[in-house]
């Protein structure tokens, strides 16, 4: 079943997208991908109180980096709906859907880059070795949640 694409274009810092390439080599895939898995992982936290407020933190801080990205377009339907949480959450309007799609990636990111690559992995079959070389490889993500 194919479906519509959505071209949007997020700021992230440097340090982020590198992780995020890495992550995409480690898997064979393209950022666009990978970003998209990312948010399907972290969307459903960010309906709780807690998570809408880590999102309004990440979205107050500057990220200097535009990466165009193409999500599919079921998951770029949640975004403003995640953009509204955090509004009625943390009274902090997020812009337009790439904010809430920025500060989602960016705190998807800020994981831990091997469990990010392990649960890439489970979604996307297994991948020897692919977990500990992102690990080794991508650079630490100074956002803190």
């Amino acid at each position: 079943m194919d479906c519509e694409e959505v071209m949007l274009t997020v700021r992230i810092t440097a340090a982020e997208r590198a992780l995020l390439r890495a992550l995409a080599r480690g898997h064979n895939s393209d950022v666009s991908d990978v970003a998209a898995d990312g948010l399907l992982d972290v969307i459903p936290a960010l309906y709780a109180d807690a998570g809408a407020l880590r999102l309004s933190r990440v979205l107050a801080r500057p990220a200097p980096c535009a990466v165009t990205l193409w999500l599919p377009e079921p998951v770029a339907e949640l975004l403003p709906l995640v953009g509204d949480r955090v509004t009625r959450t943390s009274g902090l309007p997020t812009g337009p859907a790439s904010g809430a799609l920025a500060a989602a990636l960016r705190l998807w990111l800020a994981g831990d880059p091997a469990r990010l690559a392990a649960s890439l992995a489970r979604l996307h079959g297994p991948l020897a070795g692919a977990g500990a070389a992102v690990a080794q490889t991508a650079p630490a993500v100074g956002v803190a949640a």
